[in-house]
C-alpha cells in the first residue's frame, strides 16, 4: 500500500522478478506520486552520485549499508534509463533527470508499472490490516480494511511514508497500523526542515534572500554533536538552504529527547577563531587604511558584513589601523560561532522528510520482511533513516523497494510450503 518512490519500486522490482505473481498497488490519492512531483523544486533530484550509510541518520549502519547494496547507484541510474529517465549531475553529486520534470520521473514510473502487470487501485484509503487466524483455508495472512471494503492477501508491503508534506497523502496512518501489528515506533519528528528564528536574532529579516557557504555546529548537552557545511539562505522566519534543512532533524531530535541543544554558525568553514584573528592582524599591516567594513565584504557578502557590523554595533568606517583589539576579538568570534536562536521549525507541512519511524533491527534488511510480523515487509519512509539533502532519501526508496521485491519473490506462493 502507497504508490509513491517506495511503493512504485516494490511493485515493479517484484512483478519483473515474478511475472506470475498478482501484485496490487493501493492508494489513497487520486492521483498518486504527489511527493515525487514536488521534490527538487519540481524536478526531481532523484538521486546522488555517490551515497553510502554515512549520508543518513537514524536506524543502523550496517543495516542501511545492506539495504544500499542491493540497488547501488549505477544500477539505479541503469533502472532510470531502461524506463526513459536519463539522468545529468549537478552540483554537490545531485542527479536530476535530463528534462528536468519531476513529472517525466513520476509518469516513467507507473508507464513501467503498468507494462510489468502491476494493478493500481487510486483513491482507495487502507484504514487498517488484520492478521489472520492459521486455520483459514485460503492461506491469505492478512485482512486488508480499505475505503472500498475488505481485501485479502498472503503478503502485504508498508510504503505509506511518514508524515512530511501531508498534503500528499503522509499522515503516519501506516505508522499507527505497524504499530498495532507489534511494531516498535521510534518517536517522528520532522527532517529537512527550515529553521525559525526568534525575532530577536538581528540578522534573517534584514538578509531575506541572501544566500552563502557556511558551517553550522550542532551542539548538544555543551558538546559539539556534529559539524554540517554548506549553502544557508537566509529568509524572513530565519535559516533554510540545504546546510540549516539538514541540521533541523538533529536540532529536533534533542528537543524530543529534552536534551540541551543550539546551533552556531560559522562564516568561515573550517577556520577557528585564533585563525581568523590573525588573519585582520596581517590585513592591518598590509592595508592599514582599508576600511573595517570593505575588508570584511571581501569575506562575507556585503550585505552579512553590513548586518554583522551593526549588530555588534562596530564602526565599518574605520580603518584596519584604528581597529581595536576588542573589536577585533568580537568581530573574529562573531565571524566562526555566530549563536542562532532557533525557535523551531516550520513543521511536517513544509519539511521534506520524517526522522523516525519503524525500527530498522525489527526488519531483515535482505528482504525488508518483518521479523516479528510474517508477510510483512516495510520500505522507504515508514523507516527510522532518513538521509541529507541530496537525492538520498530517493534513493533509500528505491533501494529498499528493491530489496523487498527481491524478498518477496523468493517468498514461495500461498499454498506452498516453505522448505
Amino acid at each position: 500500500m502507497g504508490a509513491g518512490a517506495a511503493g512504485l519500486a516494490t511493485a515493479i522490482f517484484l512483478r519483473r522478478s515474478t511475472p506470475a505473481r498478482s501484485v496490487l498497488l493501493l492508494d489513497g490519492a487520486r492521483s498518486p506520486g504527489a511527493k515525487i512531483l514536488v521534490s527538487g523544486g519540481s524536478r526531481c533530484n532523484v538521486t546522488n552520485v555517490a551515497v553510502s550509510e554515512r549520508d543518513f541518520w537514524g536506524g543502523r549502519s550496517t543495516i542501511v549499508r545492506r539495504v544500499l547494496r542491493a540497488l547501488p547507484v549505477a544500477e539505479t541510474i541503469d533502472f532510470f534509463r531502461e524506463i526513459g529517465v536519463p539522468l545529468h549531475e549537478e552540483a554537490g553529486g545531485k542527479l536530476f533527470p535530463d528534462s528536468n520534470r519531476a513529472r517525466d520521473v513520476l509518469s516513467a514510473l507507473l508507464r513501467e508499472a503498468a507494462a510489468v502487470g502491476v494493478t493500481l487501485v487510486t483513491g482507495c484509503r487502507v484504514t487498517d490490516i488484520v492478521r489472520r487466524t492459521a486455520d483459514t483455508t485460503d492461506n491469505a495472512r492478512f485482512r486488508i480494511i480499505t475505503s472500498r471494503g475488505d481485501l485479502r492477501a498472503h503478503a502485504v508491503v508498508l510504503a505509506t511514508g511518514g508524515l512530511s508534506l501531508p498534503k500528499s497523502g503522509s499522515d503516519g496512518a501506516g505508522l499507527a497500523i505497524a504499530a498495532r501489528l507489534g511494531h516498535t515506533i521510534v518517536p517522528t519528528t520532522p527532517a529537512l526542515d527550515a529553521l525559525r528564528l526568534a525575532p530577536s536574532d538581528p540578522l534573517h529579516r534584514a538578509l531575506s534572500g541572501v544566500s552563502q557557504e557556511v558551517e553550522l555546529a550542532v551542539r548538544i548537552e555543551g558538546a559539539i554533536a556534529i559539524r554540517l557545511t554548506g549553502a544557508l539562505l537566509w529568509t524572513h522566519f530565519g535559516a533554510s538552504g540545504p546546510v540549516a534543512m539538514n541540521a533541523s532533524r538533529h536540532w529536533l531530535r534533542a528537543q524530543i529527547e529534552k536534551r540541551d541543544v543550539s546551533i552556531a554558525v560559522s562564516f568561515c568553514p573550517g577556520e577557528q577563531l585564533n585563525g581568523v584573528d590573525a588573519r585582520w592582524t596581517r590585513l592591518a599591516g598590509e592595508h592599514p587604511k582599508q576600511a573595517v567594513q570593505t575588508t570584511l565584504a571581501t569575506i562575507v557578502p556585503s550585505a552579512v558584513a553590513t548586518a554583522l557590523l551593526d549588530a555588534l554595533a562596530i564602526d565599518g568606517r574605520a580603518t584596519l589601523a584604528h581597529f581595536s583589539r576588542d573589536d577585533r576579538r568580537r568581530l573574529s568570534r562573531a565571524l566562526v560561532e555566530w549563536p542562532l536562536p532557533v525557535a523551531g521549525t516550520r513543521g511536517y507541512q513544509y519539511a521534506e522528510a520524517t526522522a523516525g519511524g519503524v525500527a530498522v533491527t525489527e526488519i531483515d534488511p535482505a528482504t525488508m520482511e518483518s521479523r516479528l510480523c510474517p508477510g510483512l515487509y516495510l520500505v522507504g519512509e515508514m523507516l527510522d533513516v532518513d538521509g541529507r539533502i541530496g537525492g538520498f532519501n530517493f534513493q533509500w526508496a528505491w533501494s529498499s523497494g528493491f530489496a523487498a521485491g527481491r524478498g518477496l519473490a523468493l517468498q514461495p506462493p500461498p499454498g506452498i510450503p516453505s522448505a
